[in-house]
């Protein structure tokens, strides 16, 4: 990494719920002012959207993240007109926001999902000094961060649910740099109970997930990327959630780049018949995660078709948050089933001629489902988001490295003081400390 570790002039953060505006130091994830919860967004000193021809990956867009220094080597969305899947979807007008690994399109997000993005913002961001950052993930994000933070020498703790274990594989080698945590017989939520413990520690900061403004500008970059090709907004945008980070990262950037008064571009959200905690907040006002046991919402994760949109805990009613986005762009979410989800990925190979992941098969499910069901225009443009694909092909093109644990820890750790204490003892010990390069 490189650049002035000082405060980044061009942007400033603003509280979604009072107003209050202050300059960034890199690790604040929260307005520290008395009133109910919300999340900050960044107020960029440059309106007007200006991608620059001269950096690399997602920094083409640094004008408009937070961060103060850039990575070399990052990627960024590949976007392309789709005619074969539009074509039998029913659509006029289909554009593809591909996260993933295809070289002839552009594609080149080595770990294979649109969570490198917010990996190499969030990078950008921290301060040098930081301590060691601490991440927990269902998989995907682990897998960036691991890959980002060993080729930038970054010291990072990954935690995850002993499942994801098989998700976590990267192009580079085991790195003194990358420390990998796992909970056995956990879901996400417990990987991000034992997270948030860990990073309350000396020494360690949080990630700090969809409070992170780095993590949502950096996957705001898929609609940058979006209006850069099409030169203009879409009319809907099609993505499946889990937190919704991704989504409101869509409606923020939308709100920086609308400017004209005009509709915002209309978010069709995706999750899992099997589990959907918004769905079910978005269409009966409930709150799954107020009501429903933990083990009940344990077991209901485990039946779910892509684990990754499986949070317990989304930031719904959160000033900022997913419901608000979701008000302001009279948005909709959506389910699909396992077997619906496989035939989409299917679809997708078969005509456009790359695999996909689970997560993104749920997305074109759902859109392919509000065709069907006239909830969208057909002559209107539309963006799906493509979270994650090309593994398959990345598998062939490269050889891929699992990663191993440094701690198998139960699930009970994340509520055992002296066991998260022994943890860190364990961590501290083997990261390094952070060196400027």
């Amino acid at each position: 990494m490189h650049g002035d570790p000082t405060p980044a002039p061009h942007y400033r953060l603003v509280c979604s719920a009072c107003g209050h505006h202050r300059a960034d130091d890199g690790l604040t994830l929260g307005c520290t002012r008395p009133h109910e919860p919300g999340l900050w967004r960044t107020d960029y000193r440059t309106a007007e959207f200006i991608p620059d021809p001269t950096a690399g990956g997602v920094f083409r867009y640094r004008h408009w993240l937070p961060v103060r220094r850039t990575l070399a080597g990052t990627g960024r969305t590949a976007v392309y007109r789709s005619e074969r899947l539009a074509a039998a979807l029913g659509l006029d007008e289909l554009w593809i926001a591909f996260n993933g690994y295809w070289p002839e399109r552009g594609g080149d997000l080595t770990t294979g999902t649109f969570k490198e993005l917010e990996a190499a913002t969030v990078l950008g961001r921290i301060p040098e000094d930081a301590g060691t950052l601490v991440v927990a993930s269902a998989g995907n994000t682990g897998a960036a961060f691991a890959e980002l933070c060993a080729r930038h020498r970054v010291p990072v703790a990954i935690v995850v649910p002993a499942c994801a274990l098989p998700r976590l594989r990267t192009r580079t080698p085991d790195s003194p740099w990358v420390r990998l945590i796992a909970v056995e017989g956990a879901d996400y939520a417990e990987a991000i109970a034992l997270g948030d413990a860990l990073a309350a520690l000396p020494g360690f900061a949080p990630e700090g997930g969809t409070r992170n403004v780095g993590r949502r500008d950096g996957l705001g970059t898929v609609l940058l990327a979006a209006a850069e090709e099409m030169g203009r907004l879409p009319a809907y945008y099609v993505q499946a959630v889990g937190s919704g980070a991704g989504a409101i990262a869509a409606h923020e950037a939308a709100l920086r780049l609308r400017c004209r008064p005009g509709p915002l571009p209309q978010l069709i959200l995706a999750q899992n018949d099997a589990y959907a905690p918004v769905h079910r907040a978005w269409r009966t006002g409930e709150r799954p995660w107020e009501c429903a046991s933990e083990e009940d919402e344990r077991l209901a994760t485990t039946r779910a078709f892509a684990p990754e949109l499986t949070n317990r805990r989304p930031p719904y009613d959160v000033r900022g948050g997913l419901r608000e986005a979701l008000t302001q762009s009279a948005g909709q979410v959506l389910t699909a089933d396992r077997a619906s989800a496989l035939a989409a990925m299917d679809t997708f190979r078969e005509l456009e001629g790359n695999d996909i992941e689970p997560a993104a098969g749920v997305a074109l499910a759902a859109l392919a489902e509000a065709v069907r069901t006239g909830r969208i225009d057909t002559a209107a443009p539309v963006l799906l988001n493509v979270t994650g694909g090309g593994r398959a092909r990345l598998a062939r093109d490269h050889t891929l490295i699992g990663l191993r644990p440094d701690l198998l820890v139960p699930r009970t750790a994340a509520h055992d003081v002296a066991s998260v204490a022994g943890i860190a003892a364990a961590l501290t010990a083997a990261v390094p400390r952070p060196v400027t390069v």
